[in-house]
């Protein structure tokens, strides 16, 4: 495909879910409107509370006094990253929904970049083009991507980083369930079910430097190998619709 960093045609949202993100919400919130404040393409910046305990919920809602498109989604308790990100995505009224994390794992100025390679068919996944975050999360995250090949046949190479475009179809008619960190590989699964292009895009990758992530935990890990038996029930291995599957190394930045 032709790079086209200028040239995206959709209306778009950012959906970021939120757990005890006091330190990182300010930051988030001022790099998104330094970098697209100004588009008039982007509609919504939608902050998915999912119970948090801090003082995550004031920061958001003084600064959505100041910034109407802040919108702010509230669970009374903590359902998990899936619960949050299918909560956001209900509420991206746009064509696209860009998904990402509070903690900015990568540089928001390359987002023309993204949304210029996805479209109403095509669904855009980031992958990281360093592993700057430990040994054992690289482990995890290899053996992760490899047991999504082996059980459903998507070779995708970075299946749970948050960066990515999701077209409003298939938000509007896939069936997604997970409400742990399954969920990342849930959107690219029935993406595929729907016969959607995914496109690659590398990017570089900045770890964390406040607030925790959870992802590692041993309890998070088992509910992500359960929700992912549950999705095999749900959705036998069958031959997809028009998968196509693209690694645009056209698309890396110097």
């Amino acid at each position: 495909m032709t790079k086209q960093t200028d040239l995206h045609r959709y209306t778009y949202s950012i959906v970021v879910p939120l757990f005890n993100e006091e330190e990182n919400v300010n930051p988030l919130i001022k790099s998104v409107f330094e970098t697209v404040g100004h588009d008039p393409l982007f509609r919504h910046l939608v902050l998915v509370d999912d119970g948090s305990r801090d003082r995550t919920v004031e920061l958001v809602e003084r600064e959505a006094e100041r910034e109407e498109r802040i919108r702010l989604v509230r669970h009374t308790e903590n359902r998990g990253l899936g619960g949050a990100v299918r909560s956001g995505l209900d509420h991206a009224e746009a064509d696209l929904a860009v998904y990402t994390d509070a903690d900015q794992p990568f540089d928001l100025a390359i987002l023309p970049e993204l949304l210029a390679g996805a479209g109403p068919r095509t669904i855009v996944t980031g992958y990281r083009m360093n592993r700057d975050e430990g040994l054992r999360r690289w482990l995890l995250s290899r053996v992760y991507n490899r047991l999504i090949s082996l059980l459903f046949g998507l070779s995708v190479k970075d299946v749970n980083f948050a960066c990515k475009v999701i077209p409003r179809v298939l938000i509007r008619e896939a069936i997604l369930e997970s409400e742990g960190s399954f969920i990342d590989a849930e959107i690219l699964l029935e993406a595929r079910r729907f016969g959607l292009r995914i496109e690659q895009y590398p990017v570089r990758y900045y770890p964390r430097t406040r607030g925790e992530s959870t992802l590692s935990r041993p309890g998070v890990i088992f509910f992500i190998l359960g929700e992912m038996i549950d999705y095999l029930k749900r959705r036998p291995a069958g031959q997809p619709l028009g998968f196509q599957l693209e690694n645009n190394e056209s698309w890396r930045r110097d």
